[in-house]
């Protein structure tokens, strides 16, 4: 097969070989004495943790325990429960490495795969096209070549439950609503939604597509389900009112090319990614409105230039922290700021692709809204390269028509390119310290820095490279997906011959 537009017969699938002949350090920083104490304070604390679980061989017996969580009150009897009760009422965002980096690079730096990850082994069921956690962290999904859902659970590897012809085409990627509640799509066109509940059927399907649909968004704030296909189409669904008979839906946007669709944490934006290089943003999103072709106005079309050295020539002060992500004191509608989804249209430039164009394969959005991760390819398909851009916010100007952010380049690393014409899906970790890149037969954690630090905290002045914390060769085929569980101390990837593993630190 080979690429083209959306709804031709040129198309190409997510999870197929094609063609694309036409598309498309920083060093560390000293250690503050603050610093210091505090990261001897917290290592004397796990020292004291593994003294009361036993010695490290008993540390090491109970690793498959992680899952767990313990009371605050009961004997700290494992490092992860340690973890845990350093995280409890931080916020939203499991952010355990906050107060510690050694802790957590130590721990990231020893991940390999679980022995009994064997047990999770799909061949019967084609490739694993995708892979996503229940937000509880209780049950992991895996999306199918051959139509089927696969259930397991992660702490015991086990399998749960087999969605026998959940489609009848590829399934392509799983959204759950809740942590019972999850969606399939797939090439067949439609979309199901699923209850873990009860599994012996689809709660009900969604027609409204004309070609494969590849993406799943879920804006938790209107229930609405996102969807976009090859059709070139992004569809919203009111879940809030589905019978067995379907949902109402309507076609929010169109653009051709169209590759994944991605929204924010807070759902202030929506992020498009084409197979033309193009990245599409709809600022200060509102997903009730419907937008006709022509009926938006594309307030920026350029590309985001690079300096010689590499950097991008415009850029904001560096190290400016944030805290937290409140998007509606960011952006008030009042008065002289751009109308609700406003359109910027970006070409975002990749080292070594400065004059020719590139194809934008896998988008995935920092838990923390502050950057967007992107896998992107050479238009002659023979290299690849992972690359973080950062959202940079503007002062927003009286009467101005300008978007109030652009996209800045601040790390990159260049992929193995094996594989060729397969969409392989990164993921961040649930903090946003981590990258997880599919790599060939295996997965590589990549960092900002070499402390696992934040990203806000370790933002270069030039453009720089991703730092490698562990290379993971567990696959006899190119690994296509990974995925962080959200809860655990755990990874998962899949690959183009069906076997899925999971990888936990070893001590």
């Amino acid at each position: 097969m080979s690429s083209g537009g959306p709804g031709s017969d040129t198309e190409e699938s997510q999870d197929r070989p094609f063609s694309r002949a036409s598309e498309r350090d920083e060093p560390e920083e000293e250690e503050s004495e603050d610093e210091e104490e505090e990261e001897e304070e917290d290592d004397n604390q796990a020292q004291a943790c593994g003294s009361n679980s036993g010695n490290a061989q008993n540390q090491s017996s109970s690793r498959h325990e992680h899952g767990e969580r313990t009371p605050a009150s009961g004997v700290c009897d494992s490092i992860f429960s340690w973890i845990w009760k350093r995280s409890v009422r931080r916020g939203p965002y499991v952010d355990p490495s906050r107060d510690n980096f050694r802790t957590m690079t130590s721990l990231y730096g020893s991940m390999n795969p679980a022995s009994d990850s064997v047990n999770l082994n799909t061949q019967t069921h084609g490739a694993v096209f995708n892979l996503e956690y229940s937000p509880d962290g209780s049950v992991l999904t895996v999306a199918c070549e051959q139509t089927e859902v696969l259930l397991f659970d992660p702490v015991s590897s086990k399998h749960i439950k087999t969605l026998v012809e959940a489609h009848e085409d590829c399934v392509n990627n799983i959204r759950f609503l809740d942590n019972r509640l999850f969606a399939t799509c797939s090439d067949d066109t439609t979309i199901a939604l699923w209850d873990l509940r009860n599994l012996s059927g689809k709660v009900c399907s969604l027609h409204g597509h004309a070609s494969w649909v590849k993406n799943i968004e879920y804006d938790t704030h209107t229930r609405l389900l996102v969807t976009s296909g090859f059709d070139g189409n992004v569809i919203t669904w009111d879940t809030n009112r589905f019978t067995e008979d379907g949902c109402p839906h309507k076609k929010f946007f169109h653009t051709r090319y169209l590759m994944r669709m991605r929204l924010t944490p807070d759902c202030s934006r929506m992020l498009i990614s084409t197979s033309s290089g193009y990245l599409l943003i709809l600022h200060d999103l509102d997903l009730t409105q419907s937008l006709e072709v022509g009926s938006y106005r594309i307030l920026r079309a350029r590309r985001t230039p690079l300096s010689t050295d590499g950097s991008p020539s415009s850029s904001r002060s560096v190290g400016v922290p944030r805290h937290g992500n409140d998007s509606s004191k960011l952006h008030p509608h009042r008065e002289g700021m751009s109308p609700r989804n406003s359109l910027e249209v970006l070409t975002p430039e990749v080292p070594g692709e400065k004059e020719r164009g590139n194809c934008i394969t896998s988008l995935q959005l920092h838990p923390k809204g502050w950057a967007t991760l992107l896998r992107c390819s050479s238009n002659t398909d023979d290299q690849e390269w992972t690359c973080v851009y950062e959202f940079q916010e503007e002062e927003p100007q009286r009467h101005s028509v300008l978007p109030r952010c652009s996209l800045r380049l601040t790390h990159y690393i260049e992929e193995a390119n094996v594989g060729r014409g397969y969409i392989k899906e990164l993921c961040f970790s649930p903090d946003g310290r981590l990258i997880c890149s599919p790599y060939g037969y295996g997965v590589r954690l990549l960092a900002f820095d070499g402390r696992c630090g934040e990203l806000t905290d370790c933002l270069p002045t030039r453009t720089a490279l991703l730092r490698e914390v562990r290379s993971v060769y567990s696959h006899s085929d190119v690994v296509l997906t990974s995925k962080f569980s959200p809860t655990h101390c755990q990874l998962a990837s899949g690959c183009l011959s069906g076997r899925v593993a999971l990888y936990q630190p070893h001590f």
